[in-house]
């Protein structure tokens, strides 16, 4: 006999780990050890660039490992990318976003995802 639910059986904690649920054969699992090599000293490369004073920027490691998951999965749009980087398990993984930090929290604030923009050239 079939049974009905009495109350919320969802689990509140999910303990695993992100990397062993994504599978070795996954584009953004084997594209992952050349790009953290190419992005390794990234940082220090552009900390010139950034002032001192102002809003913290977005982290330069992140924008870039997001437009390779927009670029190797078509997404066209910068706010398309920024939802599907906050669902996907896979893609947070790849973009090195612990389960409770959003996406791009300055971003939204401004206009990094909050305007539909095409991320192709014209």
């Amino acid at each position: 006999m079939m049974g009905r639910q009495r109350g919320d059986q969802s689990q509140l904690f999910y303990l695993f780990n992100l990397e062993e649920r994504i599978p070795a054969g996954h584009l953004l699992h084997k594209i992952n050890p050349t790009v953290t090599r190419v992005l390794t000293d990234l940082r220090e490369k552009l900390a010139p660039f950034y002032s001192d004073i102002g809003r913290p920027s977005i982290d330069p490691e992140l924008m870039i490992r997001m437009l390779i998951v927009g670029y190797c999965y078509g997404v066209r749009f910068e706010r398309q990318l920024c939802q599907e980087v906050e669902l996907h398990l896979a893609y947070r993984w790849f973009c090195r976003l612990p389960g409770n930090v959003s996406a791009m929290p300055q971003a939204r604030a401004s206009n990094g995802c909050s305007q539909p923009r095409k991320l192709e050239p014209k």
